[in-house]
């Protein structure tokens, strides 16, 4: 039963990457304007519309673009935390500044922030976390890109009882019905979903 839904997760993983390739830089930049108009609005509810903190990460290549968003909260007075791959699968955190330096990541193909490294403790201080997927279904259950840095960072959230508000950043076809996408028990769930089209609640 695990390898069934392991394998059924990557046949959805492989869907969603192979249509986030087709598309154009256009269709990347009206999305990544999309992400950012939406998420922008989105963290100012949830802070009240005063400074917040918030963890982001690179959108790279084919990815949903998210610098725009990014330079938008920091725009907006927000700070904002970028991961970093640290080995075995851990997640570590740089605060980001526009000009700031970009270095090839030793353990995962993206780019990574330069600058002082901080662990999960920072969360306690961040108001809420954007994470990657490849899809994600209407009740919360999120395919990731299968390295599995955000389950143990999630799972390590819920350890240490940080309940933060999470939304993953996806295109907008790759919101799938309730139920489509298989649990496994590592697997935590998230409570909304960010696109291009807005921001969707589900839990």
């Amino acid at each position: 039963m695990p390898e069934q839904k392991a394998s059924a997760k990557e046949a959805i993983r492989a869907i969603h990457r192979s249509r986030r390739a087709e598309l154009g830089s256009a269709q990347r930049e009206a999305a990544g304007a999309g992400i950012a108009a939406h998420g922008l609005e989105w963290a100012a509810e949830i802070s009240g519309g005063i400074p917040g903190t918030f963890a982001v990460y690179l959108g790279v290549g084919a990815e949903p673009p998210t610098l725009p968003l990014i330079t938008a909260l920091h725009t907006a007075g927000h700070k904002v935390l970028l991961p970093v791959c640290e080995p075995d699968r851990i997640l570590s955190w740089v605060y980001w500044t526009p000009g700031g330096r970009f270095v090839r990541s030793r353990y995962a193909p993206i780019q990574e922030p330069a600058g002082e490294k901080h662990g999960t403790g920072i969360m306690a201080g961040t108001t809420a976390v954007l994470l990657p997927a490849t899809a994600v279904d209407r009740s919360g259950n999120r395919i990731g890109q299968g390295g599995g840095y955000y389950d143990k960072f999630l799972a390590a959230l819920e350890e240490a009882r940080l309940a933060l508000p999470l939304a993953a950043v996806l295109y907008r076809d790759e919101l799938l019905p309730a139920g489509t996408i298989p649990v496994e028990p590592f697997d935590r769930a998230v409570a909304a979903v960010l696109t291009p089209a807005g921001l969707v609640q589900l839990r």
